[in-house]
């Protein structure tokens, strides 16, 4: 990573009405942590000056979940004026005034987004003031297009409802995640009219700006497009749930840790796990849960449980419980501390 952004704007501001729950969207979790603490985490990662976090729908709760993850974030909120572009206003104006260098602005819910993707970001916008997060999709429907000009540079951003047939057609879409220039930024951000069907400020109106003026638009094009899925109803947080747990199980099994059936395992972000160890089907490890060397574990369920060297819990539910080196639990235990 080159150098660190002066903050990252996490917007987490919406309703998420697809949902249908009366759980806010940010605060669904998958594999130990919500949709906003892997944001939260991703844009800790990068050693940013500052971390916004842009808050509206069911303000207080979800402000109170981004503090309890990181107590040293900034949060920021939404007037009742729409739009994205909006929302990166009132995370800006919650930053000091005279900061400088990369902003970073990310969605509260693509939690497969990672530090690596937005280092990559901040590192390719150099001397333009804006740098784009994209990807190719099979079905762009309902994304942003990306635009570019004849050299090949993107020259803007039309949002799905405003696109004509021949836009609709570009695969290549926006995935609202950015690196900008922050003085840029500060003095565009105002020009955002609301002119356009969803009578929103839109934040892309800002890449046109920059490319019109000449002060440079950069992009990062990712081949993984699951990186940045979005997650908008119950279905969609499933099928990021399967794929986030498959990357971690996968990540465990190269680093010499023996999974047997894939498929029935299922491992939380904090896990931890040493070498050798045996994890066997239908087995659920979350939260803090830690292994030690050679421990055979499952089927079962344990959380916050450590098993230490040698040990085995095989058809235990453990909470908070701690196994001790070559011991065995009789099966069907239900531990706690």
């Amino acid at each position: 990573m080159a150098h660190s952004p002066a903050a990252v704007i996490v917007l987490a501001a919406g309703a998420g009405t697809r949902m249908k729950s009366a759980t806010p969207k940010v605060l669904h979790e998958m594999c130990g942590r919500s949709l906003l603490g892997h944001a939260i985490h991703a844009a800790r990662g990068l050693n940013p000056e500052h971390v916004s976090v842009v808050v509206r729908h069911q303000r207080d709760r979800v402000a109170a979940h981004a503090l309890e993850v990181d107590g040293g974030l900034i949060i920021a909120d939404q007037d009742e004026i729409k739009g994205t572009g909006r929302a990166v206003w009132c995370g800006l104006e919650a930053l000091p005034a005279d900061l400088e260098g990369p902003i970073v602005v990310m969605a509260g819910d693509t939690p497969l987004l990672n530090t690596e993707t937005l280092a990559g970001l901040v590192d390719n916008l150099g001397e333009n003031a804006v740098t784009v997060l994209t990807t190719n999709v099979p079905d762009a429907t309902g994304y942003g297009r990306i635009l570019r000009d004849e050299s090949g540079a993107i020259c803007g951003v039309v949002e799905h409802a405003d696109a004509s047939d021949a836009q609709r057609e570009i695969r290549e879409i926006n995935t609202s995640t950015y690196a900008f220039d922050a003085a840029f930024l500060r003095e565009n951000l105002g020009k955002l009219g609301a002119a356009n069907a969803q009578g929103e400020m839109y934040l892309t109106d800002i890449v046109e700006l920059a490319s019109a003026s000449g002060a440079g638009v950069g992009d990062l094009v990712l081949e993984d497009s699951w990186l940045v899925e979005g997650c908008n109803d119950l279905a969609q947080l499933a099928t990021l749930r399967g794929e986030m747990n498959r990357r971690i199980v996968h990540d465990w099994m190269v680093s010499g840790v023996s999974v047997i059936d894939p498929a029935t395992t299922y491992i939380d972000v904090d896990v931890e796990i040493e070498h050798d160890c045996k994890i066997l089907p239908g087995t659920a490890l979350h939260g803090h849960t830690r292994l030690a060397s050679g421990a055979i574990v499952g089927p079962g369920e344990l959380t916050d449980t450590t098993v230490e060297e040698g040990a085995v819990a095989s058809h235990v539910v453990a909470t908070g419980a701690h196994v001790p080196a070559g011991s065995t639990l009789p099966p069907y235990s239900i531990a706690t501390r």
